[in-house]
């Protein structure tokens, strides 16, 4: 079990958990994430919370493969006002900002994000670390090489898993010594990884139960599912829910996903088996 620290608030990981995906951008690969009309941003949190979502993850900007980045103003005008709104219409949910920038980090928790998730795990900027730490929530730090734009170029690996296990060590004890009390692990699926290298990593995530650390796994609707099975990410679904369960199976605590109820069924009928 864990208990995560988010502002005074506790959030308590005694079996896995579901964090929903709201992207206010209109690019993001999966269009059914893609909500930057306010009214649809509230009417799709409200589904995942009576679904029931025990985080909602709001990003501002696309990091797909090949996405280019943005301006901080111009990220910081999409979460800003989403943010504010479902903690205002929906006191005590638990909302992570998904950003790379210290700056965006810093502004969405004082309008009411309680986690910050940064693809980047401070790689991409300096501040991130000792800001999450002066901020007092829990951090999601995830793997990847080089920027979304470049990644891909930089999926090369003699040992996926040890490499990656070896990049948490390292940086969970930067969290540490900075301050940060709560860090949640993401091995990044599909950032800096080859197909390939995705399912090294989903068959292996137990290894990472050494770290002593929450496992946040994020497969859902990407190119391991639907480019594996020759469909588009609106047709992964049922893919996604394989791969997640597995993924429980192999110790994840918290699923990202994109779809709520199904995600939570997973849970629900794996809970039978343990």
């Amino acid at each position: 079990m864990f208990t995560l620290n988010c502002k005074g608030r506790l959030l308590v990981i005694d079996r896995p958990v579901i964090m929903g995906i709201i992207n206010v951008t209109p690019d993001s690969f999966y269009s059914g994430s893609r909500k930057q009309i306010l009214d649809d941003v509230l009417r799709q949190a409200e589904k995942m919370i009576s679904e029931g979502v025990a985080i909602i993850d709001i990003g501002g900007q696309s990091t797909r493969p090949g996405s280019k980045d943005i301006s901080i103003d111009e990220e910081l005008s999409r979460v800003i006002p989403a943010i504010d709104a479902i903690s205002q219409r929906f006191p005590g949910t638990f909302i992570s900002i998904d950003t790379y920038h210290s700056k965006v980090a810093d502004e969405a928790v004082n309008a009411g994000a309680l986690l910050v998730n940064d693809i980047s795990c401070g790689t991409l900027d300096e501040q991130m670390i000792p800001v999450v730490a002066s901020l007092g929530v829990p951090y999601i730090a995830m793997h990847m090489k080089g920027t979304p734009a470049t990644m891909q170029q930089f999926a090369k690996y003699e040992n996926v898993t040890l490499e990656v296990l070896d990049f948490f060590i390292k940086k969970t004890e930067e969290c540490r010594k900075a301050g940060i009390n709560d860090v949640i692990v993401d091995v990044g699926f599909g950032f800096a990884k080859t197909i390939a290298h995705n399912f090294t990593l989903l068959k292996n995530l137990s290894v990472f139960k050494i770290l002593q650390k929450p496992l946040l796994a994020g497969l859902s609707r990407k190119a391991t599912v639907y480019k594996t099975l020759g469909i588009t990410p609106e047709e992964a679904l049922n893919g996604t829910t394989v791969l997640n369960t597995v993924a429980l199976q192999n110790g994840a605590n918290i699923l990202r996903v994109h779809d709520v109820k199904e995600a939570l069924e997973v849970v629900k009928l794996f809970g039978e088996l343990v």
